[in-house]
């Protein structure tokens, strides 16, 4: 039975192009087109590790799924892969905070330079585009600049695709290099659409986690690496250690369930007449919370899947500075406008927030807990 998009055509079969497919996003969308879908899903990465459960040929979809390791920065398959595609997905960047401070150069290099093949081959070989900005984009938001007693109104928060400003901080503050390199990514393919005719939609999530998301240090990753606050927060619940709040944990952020978040971009990949053109905002205003809110959920929720006691597990205060190092900066809320994409797409998010962090937690637990004691029960140096 042939699917049907939002306004009852029949779908074609897309050959997808995904840069950066092998990553957390990225495995979760190959699930999705495998299972769900007759398109075919051409992965371009540097690892396949997160979608090797896909790669088996012996699968009914293995005719549908290819894997291309190459680094897009310096191969030349890249364009041919592009040519012979009939979508483009960039979901290729860095984009762990940590990074942006002890690494800007390669931030910068990797969110906007190593973009601009992407877009070119695009759009001189007519091809449509998904790209995957952030929500960082916006900055700092209005209602961090006005005084203290204006700041519980959520309407100076609130995000807009096309009329919040983009408000960053001084040069100074390296944090900024990640949102910088995107928003002129951003702009660049605006630039395309409307001088050149490139077809194009902007993706901006907002805080997606759920299993696979980034790396517990020392077992999936490097031992000194910084991963995101979800993945954080995980590997100090796994080795007992107290969950760092940096400057306390004020800062309020929306999280989606992965799970909802592919359903978007599903609906942006099956409705091109609905999607083109348009910036998407992709997040749960409903899951909205502080980060230590975030951390003592984390705590219950670790607790009821581990059966370790709540009790022993803690939070501790640590500065930016000592956390990031010399240059951080933050906003300190953001709240996605889901104008367009409920509009355009009717889509919304489902998940509640101690559900899917129940699920991503369950996760953790299961592939790493075992892993973390062997480390931990090795004979110190």
């Amino acid at each position: 039975m042939a699917r049907l998009n939002l306004d009852g055509k029949s779908i074609p079969m897309l050959s997808i192009c995904m840069i950066g497919g092998g990553g957390f996003i990225g495995s979760h969308l190959c699930e999705k087109l495998v299972a769900e879908t007759n398109h075919k899903a051409v992965v371009v990465d540097v690892s396949s590790e997160k979608i090797d459960h896909l790669l088996d040929r012996s699968l009914p979809w293995a005719h549908r799924i290819e894997f291309h390791q190459l680094n897009i920065k310096s191969d030349s398959r890249l364009e041919t892969l592009i040519k012979s595609s009939d979508l483009t997905i960039n979901l290729a960047a860095i984009c762990t905070p940590a990074d942006y401070n002890t690494r800007p150069l390669e931030t910068i290099y990797s969110n906007f330079v190593d973009s601009i093949p992407v877009i070119k081959y695009c759009t001189e070989n007519k091809k449509r585009l998904i790209h995957f900005s952030t929500c960082e984009i916006y900055g700092k938001t209005i209602g961090s600049f006005l005084p203290e007693e204006f700041r519980k109104d959520p309407k100076y928060f609130i995000l807009k695709e096309d009329e919040s400003p983009c408000i960053f901080g001084p040069i100074s503050k390296q944090r900024w290099s990640y949102a910088c390199a995107k928003q002129m990514t951003d702009r660049l393919i605006y630039a395309e659409y409307a001088e050149n005719g490139l077809d194009f939609t902007i993706v901006r999530p907002y805080n997606w986690i759920g299993p696979r998301m980034d790396f517990i240090p020392g077992v999936d990753g490097p031992s000194d690496g910084v991963p995101r606050v979800l993945a954080c927060f995980s590997n100090s619940l796994l080795r007992g250690e107290p969950l760092k709040l940096v400057d306390g944990g004020k800062s309020q952020r929306t999280f989606l369930y992965i799970k909802d978040a592919i359903d978007a971009v599903a609906l942006m990949i099956d409705n091109p007449e609905r999607a083109n053109g348009y910036i998407f905002n992709v997040g749960n205003p409903d899951n909205e919370v502080s980060v230590k809110e975030l951390a003592e959920l984390m705590i219950k929720a670790y607790a009821k899947v581990s059966g370790a006691p709540a009790s022993s597990m803690s939070t501790v205060n640590v500065s930016a500075e000592d956390f990031y190092g010399k240059g951080y900066d933050d906003s300190d809320r953001r709240i996605p406008d889901m104008t367009f994409i409920t509009r355009q797409l009717a889509w919304k998010p489902r998940t509640p927030l101690d559900e899917l962090l129940d699920v991503t937690l369950q996760y953790q637990h299961r592939t790493y807990s075992r892993a973390i004691e062997r480390e931990l029960s090795k004979p110190s140096n």
